[in-house]
């Protein structure tokens, strides 16, 4: 059963951040809350995938943990966990947006991802529907912000960025458009989480 959203106003501007969560962490609610705050949210959704078709199914938790994971890590009465993705049997970002948009015709969606993924999202499937879609806001990671800044969709959208001192208004803005927003790094990672567990098992 999808989990519904309350609603207080006619339209909520909402955050999607969606992603395996495997496991979910102090990294992803910083995020959230970053995005909460510089870009006018109402709530951000963290979408938990049941299997990203770019990831190995190896190391990968199952979805049950996945998502227990997300709701115990989600600290904050605006950052909601969200089956969508798995009810609606979507297995691709543009369908499960697609189905979303449908779905919440009232509410103005904005999806978040960090730079990592705008290094590599030409490699998604319908990635550029992706930005016909809804707005796009990109945080920095370390490693990876020179890498997403001339990345083939950031040289192919560039004239759809909007400023990083316009970004409280991104989820309005018609699109395409993107953003790139300096953040504080946060140290968490699901990887380094991953391998400090199976440490600890030996």
């Amino acid at each position: 059963m999808i989990q519904k959203m309350m609603k207080t106003k006619p339209f909520k501007r909402i955050g999607i951040l969606g992603g395996s969560f495997n496991p979910a962490h102090a990294g992803h609610l910083h995020i959230s809350l970053a995005a909460l705050r510089r870009l006018n949210l109402d709530e951000v959704w963290w979408l938990v995938s049941p299997q990203n078709p770019m990831k190995s199914t190896k190391d990968m938790a199952s979805y049950e943990e996945r998502l227990q994971s997300a709701r115990i890590a989600a600290k904050h009465p605006r950052v909601l966990v969200s089956n969508f993705e798995q009810t609606t049997g979507t297995q691709y970002s543009a369908d499960t947006l697609r189905h979303l948009i449908e779905t919440y015709r009232s509410d103005r969606f904005i999806w978040l991802m960090g730079a990592d993924n705008l290094a590599q999202i030409h490699h998604w499937r319908d990635w550029e529907t992706i930005f016909a879609m809804l707005p796009i806001a990109v945080f920095t990671r370390s490693g990876y912000d020179l890498r997403a800044l001339t990345s083939k969709a950031a040289q192919k959208f560039a004239r759809a960025r909007v400023s990083e001192s316009a970004s409280q208004t991104l989820v309005d803005h018609e699109v395409p458009a993107w953003s790139h927003l300096a953040i504080r790094r946060h140290a968490a990672s699901a990887t380094a989480i991953r391998a400090k567990a199976r440490m600890a098992e030996k």
